[in-house]
């Protein structure tokens, strides 16, 4: 994931997050949640069991696994472009953190070891703007998601935000986002979410969860 910011600069998103998580308090950025109810929701609603494969992309400093380790989920994953990020979560999680398989890198060129049930992300696809990177989100989403897996996507939403963290970024509707997910997928459920952020600004988010067609549907 590589563009050129409005200086001609080649932009490194590694540096910018790290950035990001050096300078400040997880706890105020704007992102934050101190416990992401909408994405626990939809996490229940797809009836895993827990046994099943749950990776958290872009997962970062954010209290997710905490919740999913709290009620019995054995077989996570959290990925992360920043590695302070990680750090800081692994570091909260204290022993609980050899429970997680931890993944540093670009949601982008992400290559899945094995299969995951369920994908989450929320606000990492609406900072990629080129089409070259929405795709090759896609190709990551479709190589690490089993065949009859969900994906619960979070974005900011048609009246959402349209920048962030000094970012441009998109956003999406639920058709917007089927279009980019391509006809492997069916939507199960979107919800708008009004975000209070640590400052007690609001941000429209929206949340979808899809599932990948069974071969031959």
């Amino acid at each position: 994931m590589q563009t050129e910011d409005r200086s001609g600069d080649r932009f490194d998103p590694t540096a910018h997050w790290e950035g990001v998580y050096q300078r400040n308090d997880p706890t105020r950025l704007t992102w934050f949640q101190p416990s992401p109810e909408e994405s626990l929701r939809m996490i229940e609603a797809a009836a895993l069991d827990r046994d099943a494969r749950i990776i958290d992309v872009g997962g970062g400093t954010s209290s997710l696994v905490d919740h999913l380790l709290d009620v019995g989920h054995r077989k996570i994953g959290v990925l992360d472009v920043s590695r302070r990020a990680l750090e800081v979560t692994r570091a909260r999680l204290v022993e609980r953190a050899a429970l997680v398989e931890w993944f540093e890198g670009d949601v982008t060129h992400f290559r899945s070891p094995h299969p995951w049930d369920l994908w989450h992300d929320r606000a990492v696809l609406h900072f990629l703007l080129e089409d070259e990177d929405r795709l090759a989100y896609r190709q990551s989403l479709l190589g690490a998601l089993a065949v009859g897996g969900q994906a619960v996507i979070a974005t900011f939403g048609p009246d959402g935000p349209t920048r962030c963290s000094g970012l441009d970024v998109r956003r999406y509707d639920p058709e917007s986002l089927l279009e980019l997910l391509g006809t492997e997928f069916d939507l199960l459920e979107s919800v708008i979410e009004m975000h209070t952020t640590p400052s007690c600004s609001e941000q429209q988010f929206l949340f979808c969860r899809v599932v990948r067609r069974e071969v031959g549907r």
